[in-house]
């Protein structure tokens, strides 16, 4: 295996233009690990360690740029990341072990476009953007047009995540996220929520749910949310979306969890939701 390393992202691009079927690796936590299985075998790898401008947290006015090369430990010690979004720091907090973590990238947990990544639901609900870079200029798309199916993206040839913008919330809102796995630590979620709550006067007025590990790819259901809207963030209300939130997701059974029993979770955790929109010391954000 040749792996190379750019120094920049005209280096790198152009290294994936002179080698249209190389694998592009960050930390490495997921590329190695299949390699080592056998299910990989890249001859050629652009790794991007060294490219210094995709791997930095910028505060753009009201929202965050991250480099897609920016690890989960970097997450973790940024103090914007921490206090204007929580919820993606979270995220970060309970992802795999702290030795993975000074690995792990957010690019490459979005690109392995896992239906049980991580970081993909809060940044659906936080209405992430991409940044994706190309010998032609820039692009940016939703987080939701880019994952497309279990392992597959919208990037094309020759393409290669830059960054992630992540608006900040405004105002008083409730973040939640929790994910569901077979251990306290190193897990891979069962299933996951994230979502985030905007309550006035005690009732809702806008609302993002987003699950993982419940079909191929994230699911969102504006059912579900629409729903919500002007009820009080009771324990009542969140039961009343149960079965609207089973006709929405599509779970499977693996080694990890009967797809009944993921169902049940998914809803259960909308119970925990509940439980934290009712506490009045969480009403700017918790946990």
């Amino acid at each position: 295996m040749n792996i190379l390393f750019p120094t920049s992202v005209e280096a790198a691009l152009e290294a994936l233009q002179v080698n249209p079927t190389a694998r592009v690796m960050a930390g490495g936590t997921d590329l190695l690990v299949k390699r080592r299985a056998g299910s990989e075998t890249p001859e050629i790898v652009v790794c991007l360690e060294k490219v210094a401008d995709i791997s930095c947290i910028e505060v753009q006015e009201d929202r965050i740029r991250i480099g897609a090369a920016t690890t989960m430990s970097g997450l973790l010690d940024n103090t914007d990341i921490r206090e204007r979004l929580p919820l993606l720091h979270r995220a970060a907090e309970v992802f795999a072990s702290p030795l993975v973590r000074n690995m792990a990238t957010i690019g490459g947990n979005i690109c392995t476009a896992s239906p049980a990544a991580d970081t993909l639901p809060p940044l659906h609900v936080l209405g992430a953007e991409v940044e994706i870079y190309s010998s032609s200029g820039k692009r940016c798309i939703p987080i939701s047009d880019f994952v497309v199916a279990p392992g597959r993206t919208s990037l094309a040839s020759g393409e290669l995540l830059g960054a992630v913008i992540v608006p900040v919330p405004q105002g008083r809102t409730i973040g939640y996220f929790e994910k569901v796995g077979k251990r306290k630590a190193l897990a891979i979620a069962v299933v996951s929520l994230a979502a985030l709550l905007r309550v006035e006067r005690n009732v809702i007025t806008e609302a993002r749910l987003a699950w993982g590990s419940v079909g191929p790819t994230v699911v969102r259901c504006s059912d579900v949310e629409s729903q919500l809207i002007g009820s009080a963030p009771t324990l009542e209300t969140f039961r009343s979306v149960g079965e609207s939130v089973r006709r929405a997701i599509h779970p499977i059974c693996d080694v990890r969890a009967s797809a009944e029993y993921r169902m049940e979770v998914a809803v259960n955790l909308l119970l925990r939701l509940a439980e934290q929109a009712a506490d009045p010391t969480g009403i700017k954000v918790g946990f």
